[in-house]
């Protein structure tokens, strides 16, 4: 009976590792004006099924719209990819944005070198991404605060496939256990 306490209490220490502060449909319902009352100044946002299809080579309108607004109100982003230099570059040269390529999230290297070159605090800074196996876990290993979006397109390159094999049983998990509540969409 004991070790089965103790158990239960590693598992729901390291399921809460993957556990996102927030969970949103897209990154156009996160807010600047919102994150400026939460004190944000930086965000740390993935790329690929994040802010446009893995596959998508460039910005939408609608996500060159979403930097200026974010720009308009003070927020740094920079890009935080465990895709290639070429891809993450291209992607975001135009936007004129800093970003990071060959991450390795969720290995926190990538997220400290973020809030350095944005000069912020932890406490004003958040991750925004689709997976929980690298954006979610690497940010809240980083001890910073965490959105989790539903991915853009249900396909995926190869590595990701696996992780999401992975992440279905961590949100069945959470969800068994009341620790979400959101409805699950495209795969989730």
């Amino acid at each position: 009976m004991g070790k089965e306490i103790c158990r239960e209490g590693w598992s729901d220490r390291m399921i809460k590792k993957f556990l996102p502060n927030e969970h949103v449909k897209s990154i156009h319902d996160i807010d600047p004006e919102n994150l400026k009352e939460k004190g944000i100044k930086g965000i740390i946002t993935d790329l690929d099924n994040t802010l446009v299809a893995w596959d998508e080579p460039d910005a939408t309108e609608e996500i060159v719209n979403w930097f200026r607004h974010m720009n308009n109100h003070g927020i740094q982003v920079t890009i935080a990819s465990n895709n290639n230099e070429n891809r993450v570059k291209l992607f975001s040269e135009p936007l004129n944005t800093s970003f990071i390529h060959s991450a390795r999230k969720p290995l926190s290297k990538a997220f400290k070198k973020a809030r350095k070159d944005m000069n912020v605090h932890k406490g004003e800074i958040v991750v925004v991404g689709d997976q929980l196996m690298t954006d979610v876990l690497g940010g809240n290993l980083a001890g910073l605060y965490t959105i989790l979006v539903v991915p853009i397109v249900e396909t995926d390159g190869f590595w990701t496939r696996f992780n999401r094999k992975i992440e279905r049983r961590i949100l069945s998990w959470m969800k068994r256990r009341g620790k979400i509540t959101w409805e699950e969409g495209n795969g989730r």
